[in-house]
């Protein structure tokens, strides 16, 4: 599983380049914050309910999560079922927050 980390993620985003992101938190963390990734609970991707993002098997999906790990679990479980090129965002939002807090 390759990483990055969130001032690497930010500078993509600041460059305008194109991502699939994917945040696993839950709902109600992904209204409270998020930075514009496709919510899919982790839950979801433990059930293996990935068609939402099926057409996105040969793309590079940044995963981010809270603080790094479910995104890790995730990233994990979906190698297996073809998604060759899962990113995990080290740290989560919690370090993206401190990072750029605001």
């Amino acid at each position: 599983m390759n990483t990055i980390s969130v001032e690497a993620l930010k500078a993509k985003i600041d460059a305008g380049e194109k991502l699939n992101l994917l945040d696993v938190r839950e709902p109600h963390e992904h209204a409270a914050f998020n930075i514009g990734g496709q919510l899919l609970p982790l839950g979801l991707v433990q059930s293996l309910q990935l068609d939402e993002i099926e057409h996105l098997k040969e793309e590079t999906i940044y995963v981010y999560c809270r603080s790094g790990n479910r995104s890790g679990q995730a990233c994990m479980m979906m190698e297996p079922f073809g998604f060759k090129n899962v990113v995990n965002v080290v740290g989560g939002m919690l370090a993206w927050q401190e990072k750029f807090p605001g």
